[in-house]
């Protein structure tokens, strides 16, 4: 039986209003979790003292970034807990309880006190906060890829995606706006005292009109898909094992290069290229602009081409070009060559971000989907993702930071064979497919079986 873009419900496709409506309700609570997970990285450098009082400034900051990293690693938790709600209880229910989620984690921040007000608990109760946030963030790239994707139309569906990179890297730079505005408005004694909160009530008030907008969005999963027996169990999405296979490729390579020329590259700048920080800011900020202005482009360059060729385009020249362009940055001494390369790097990165989302959708049916999209991700994201910055300067401080590079390109080479393998989703995808995924994908020693027939 051909498994069709028909067994999403109607409701999807049918008033371009609802549609946009939908993508502004996912796309909104995008941006205030990301600018809620970035303040906590911007204003550690006030508050670390606040909650870790006991030893130097780089001491307090390593026990500040032990906590964000705590965060980091509830992903895959989040994508597996609400990628199981979203499949059984609606994409919908999902990213409300995902964005209240949170907003506690901000306001908890906000409001609590200091170590020399309540000792020990303070460093746990920020610990607290974080696992809130990480488990939310986790559910929102899953389950937001999953409704965007369902809710887009057939043709435009990389174009809705790419939104969901354009709010991340929205809400990064907001979070930094927010943060100079305040460094310019009150003394650092003020920021130390008490401006620091100021942005985490700023992003747990935001989400009051997220929750606003995601209560009118229309609900894209059906009754009877969530209903299936397979529904959001890990027991299904064990049955589709090819195209988990896929997204954990996809996002090893993806997220360590992602992460590489965004989060690493302004450490990258100043301890190996020997750029002032503040010069590095301004050219950073400026790539990462110009890195957010890509997104709809290349999302629009995407429905014309096809993901397929897009992830080709995106594995096959990280693999080739991410060391040169890595030696390049690593000897710059001019700021504009610096930004030229940087932006280089991050041109190639927008032909994987703006399918990033939609090539893993298009590979699970209705009922695994979010699971499928989110858990997979989650593991892939915090093992190569979240642990790139810190490879990268174990390596740099043994003398051997060029291994770094290669590294990158490994497993950009992974995740461009995975391109090699995957079918055309155009063809055989769920969204607009027969859904014939693991009959199609190639993996090393097996043969391609027949399409599945009507």
């Amino acid at each position: 039986m051909t498994i069709s873009a028909q067994q999403q419900p109607a409701t999807t496709a049918n008033d371009t209003r609802t549609r946009v409506r939908g993508l502004l309700g996912a796309c909104a609570g995008n941006l205030v979790e990301w600018f809620d997970y970035f303040v906590y990285a911007y204003t550690a450098i006030y508050f670390a003292s606040a909650f870790f009082p006991s030893g130097d400034q780089t001491s307090q900051l390593l026990s500040a970034a032990a906590v964000f990293a705590v965060g980091f690693f509830m992903r895959p938790l989040g994508g597996w807990l609400f990628g199981w709600i979203a499949d059984t209880r609606g994409r919908k229910v999902s990213m409300i309880i995902s964005v209240f989620m949170m907003s506690a984690g901000s306001v908890l921040v906000a409001v609590l006190p200091t170590y020399q007000t309540i000792g020990v608990a303070a460093p746990l109760l920020l610990v607290v906060a974080r696992l809130l946030q990480g488990l939310s963030v986790g559910a929102e790239y899953g389950t937001g890829a999953t409704y965007i994707s369902e809710v887009a139309t057939r043709g435009r569906r990389a174009f809705y995606g790419s939104f969901q990179y354009f709010t991340i890297i929205a809400g990064q730079l907001l979070a930094l706006l927010v943060v100079v505005t305040l460094q310019h408005l009150l003394t650092p004694d003020q920021l130390k005292e008490w401006g620091w909160r100021v942005p985490f009530f700023i992003g747990g008030i935001s989400s009051i009109v997220v929750v606003y907008l995601r209560r009118a969005m229309t609900e894209t999963a059906s009754s009877k898909e969530m209903h299936r027996k397979e529904a959001g169990s890990l027991k299904g999405l064990l049955h589709h094992k090819r195209a988990v296979l896929l997204v954990i490729a996809f996002t090893g390579g993806g997220s360590l290069y992602f992460y590489t020329f965004s989060t690493y590259m302004q450490k990258f700048l100043v301890v190996s290229a020997k750029m002032a920080p503040d010069t590095v800011s301004f050219v950073m900020t400026g790539s990462l602009v110009c890195f957010m202005l890509f997104q709809p482009l290349f999302g629009l360059l995407a429905d014309k081409l096809g993901v397929k060729t897009h992830m080709l385009l995106f594995t096959g020249l990280a693999t080739v070009l991410v060391v040169p362009i890595l030696f390049a940055i690593q000897s710059v001494e001019s700021p504009l060559t610096a930004f030229f390369l940087v932006v280089s790097g991050l041109a190639i990165a927008s032909f994987y971000t703006p399918v990033a989302g939609l090539v893993k959708a298009d590979m699970f049916p209705p009922s695994v989907r979010a699971l499928g999209v989110g858990f997979p991700y989650a593991v892939a994201n915090a093992t190569f993702g979240g642990t790139a910055e810190y490879i990268a300067l174990w390596l740099r401080s043994i003398g051997v930071e060029p291994y770094f590079f290669f590294y990158v390109a490994a497993l950009a080479g992974i995740a461009f064979v995975a391109s090699i393998l995957m079918p055309d989703l155009r063809k055989h995808g769920y969204l607009d497919g027969d859904g014939a995924i693991e009959e199609n994908t190639r993996l090393p020693g097996s043969a391609p079986r027949a399409s599945r027939s009507a």
